[in-house]
């Protein structure tokens, strides 16, 4: 652990886990972090904690990586763009570290994550800590569920969102006793008790966390992880757990079909309102020339980014800076992130296409729903080439250096 520092107390300050591989995002994650990736047009998924904190008044973020950090590192830079660039706060990246005498490691779980940073927290002595994830998109006022938690006296609170009894069996699920405290925590039950599922946001009054922490990194047996087993802990060890019932837009994009979901959802202000002026999504894109339309274009339904180049069809997609859709071209119901360039005559439709990956002429990139359990998204890396004429079928993974 690092040596404790004092700076300046802060009532609550926020750690937001980004470490993660994505690794069921496969191709789209291989070269880089999944709270990097490119997200909604014109943000990567980190963006959406980051304007969290920042429009709830928390100033003092620690982001810790570990997979790949160097594009998230730098696309955090110094937190200016979410007005963090502050004195008496900021945003700091904290990767794993190995102390002179210790034996380290990669952060073993999400609990040893935080363990390994109690002295970064410790500089700021603060009453709550809260934990969050850098892969989730959604917009949450945590300055209410703070509220909550102090009001309610509780050692933690967890934010929890009521799911379908069918999907239950996906997240950690938590049961309520007669005074509305959480009295039991499942995680992925075969066969559920509530449909309240957690969303892996945490406030922990620190005192009480830092004990737990400490003692579940003395177990040899335990997985190091908030869900498995510092909750379980707190619980039998008699700690008081409130439930922060929460009813907005909130998605895990960890697959291809959530990721491909989440920003088809962008394209309705009913789900997410990304023009809400009181609660901006803040970005750190770099700055494009204005898109450009052509007059034989026909958009209709898109987001469509700085930097493009429309003169085909584009209809229910999102498209990412700088992509070119060129005449004759078509793009439905599909992803495009930076630098995706689609020729004359190709066509993508119910797809991903990664960073930089070129199309050219008279290729085809996946297929509409067929109502058979085989359909998916197809799904194209970073940095490849589709030869013209090439098919690339409904639910297929193309990886950089295969030849298509």
């Amino acid at each position: 652990m690092a040596p404790s520092l004092r700076c300046m107390k802060k009532s609550c300050i926020a750690m937001i886990l980004a470490g993660g591989q994505g690794s069921r995002l496969y191709a789209l994650t291989r070269k880089v972090a999944k709270p990097s990736m490119p997200f909604g047009g014109k943000y990567r998924i980190i963006d959406f904690p980051l304007s969290n904190c920042a429009n709830s008044g928390i100033d003092t973020v620690g982001v810790l990586t570990q997979y790949r950090p160097l594009r998230l590192n730098s696309y955090i830079g110094s937190g200016q763009a979410w007005d963090m660039d502050t004195s008496d706060g900021g945003v700091f990246i904290l990767p794993p570290y190995v102390s002179s005498g210790e034996t380290g490691s990669w952060f073993s779980g999400t609990a040893n994550a935080i363990y390994q940073n109690i002295g970064f927290i410790e500089m700021y002595d603060p009453d709550d800590v809260l934990i969050l994830s850098g892969d989730h998109v959604y917009k949450m006022d945590y300055s209410l569920m703070l509220r909550e938690h102090r009001e309610h006296k509780a050692d933690c609170t967890i934010a929890v969102l009521q799911v379908s009894m069918e999907d239950a069996p996906r997240f950690g699920i938590m049961n309520l006793g007669a005074d509305g405290c959480i009295a039991e925590f499942e995680e992925k039950p075969k066969h559920p008790k509530s449909d309240l599922a957690s969303m892996g946001i945490y406030v922990f009054k620190w005192e009480t966390l830092r004990k737990y922490l400490m003692e579940d990194e003395a177990d040899p047996e335990s997985q190091k992880d908030f869900g498995k087993n510092i909750i379980p802990k707190m619980l039998s060890g008699g700690a008081r757990l409130w439930p922060y019932h929460f009813d907005g837009y909130w998605r895990d994009v960890g697959t291809i079909t959530s990721l491909w979901d989440a920003n088809m959802d962008m394209l309705s202000t009913e789900l997410i309102n990304l023009y809400d002026p009181d609660w901006p999504i803040l970005s750190n894109w770099p700055p494009r020339p204005p898109q450009y339309i052509g007059p034989m274009a026909s958009v209709t339904h898109s987001i469509v980014t700085e930097g493009c180049s429309i003169e085909g069809l584009v209809e229910n997609s999102v498209l990412s800076d700088s992509t070119t859709v060129a005449p004759g071209a078509q793009v439905s119901y599909s992803v495009l992130m930076p630098g995706a360039v689609v020729e004359e005559g190709a066509v993508v439709e119910y797809a991903i296409i990664g960073e930089n990956t070129v199309l050219h002429k008279g290729a085809h990139v996946g297929a509409p729903p067929d109502g058979t359990d085989a359909w998916g998204v197809a799904t194209c890396g970073p940095d490849i080439e589709i030869h013209a004429g090439a098919r690339v079928p409904a639910g297929a993974m193309i990886y950089s250096g295969q030849e298509v």
